[in-house]
């Protein structure tokens, strides 16, 4: 039996993806179509939520252990001698980040869209408890508390009004819902993670949504290109832009891992 879950469409270079939340890769079909015609595209699944195990117990989640999947998956998947492009967003890029720390030789460009590694700013402490205040709301309260939390969070302002009146939410209920899995188990380590500082061993790119300006994870990102002597690209839409514009989405990142005379087909 295997702990390793991804999915592979498409044909040429292998592109790696990471996806957020708690990793399944759920909404990904269509910017795996645009850019299947560019690349040989890895979709990793870590927890194999997408592969029958959603409904499974689900322990506290470690960054670490999410990059040994994925260096182990470019192991089975890249030909000989060749590394990968790889592109992770939200956790999913945390995760890249610690696959760039300690797996730089497989790889060959890193797209890093808004990882929540708050820990980098001068307010990091702050914005780190923060986020650890959504998992505790969650957990007290449910999705939608915490959902509302969330959203003050990431926008920098104060929750407006009450939060919504709610109980936690059912152990058999969290064990089926993506985005309960990830309040419960994954943010708040990953949100404690604090990447390498100085220049990037393998070619870095971070990215932040036009619609994130003047939000946290776009403050995030800026810190963090600037630190890591990266280049900042702005990908449409916002936090979720590759579900909410994936075609567009698609095509900024192609030409950014490709260059500018690459288009989507």
């Amino acid at each position: 039996m295997t702990d390793l879950y991804y999915d592979t469409t498409g044909d040429g270079p292998t592109l790696l993806i990471i996806p957020g939340g708690a990793g399944h890769p759920m909404g990904l079909d269509a910017i795996t179509d645009v850019l299947s015609a560019h690349f040989t595209v890895v979709v990793l699944d870590p927890l194999g939520l997408a592969h029958g195990r959603l409904g499974e117990p689900v322990a506290d989640q470690r960054v670490q252990d999410w990059s040994d999947r994925a260096r182990r998956v470019l192991d089975a998947t890249l030909p000989e001698g060749e590394p990968a492009y790889v592109f992770g967003t939200s956790a999913g890029a945390i995760v890249a980040l610690d696959l760039l720390a300690r797996h730089p030789e497989r790889l060959r460009h890193v797209v890093v869209h808004e990882p929540p590694c708050v820990g980098v700013l001068p307010d990091g402490a702050r914005q780190q408890a923060r986020f650890g205040e959504i998992c505790d709301v969650y957990r007290a309260e449910g999705l939608a508390a915490a959902g509302a939390l969330m959203t003050a969070v990431l926008e920098e302002r104060e929750v407006e009004g009450e939060l919504p009146e709610g109980q936690p939410t059912p152990r058999e209920e969290e064990l089926m819902n993506p985005m309960a899995i990830s309040l419960a188990h994954v943010y708040r380590p990953f949100t404690a993670y604090v990447p390498d500082t100085g220049p990037a061993p393998v070619r870095l790119t971070v990215g932040a949504g036009v619609e994130s300006r003047g939000q946290l994870l776009h403050r995030t990102a800026e810190f963090l290109a600037k630190d890591r002597q990266a280049d900042l690209v702005e990908f449409p839409g916002g936090h979720l832009g590759i579900l909410q514009h994936p075609a567009e989405f698609a095509e900024r990142l192609t030409r950014t891992l490709l260059g500018a005379g690459a288009r989507s087909r």
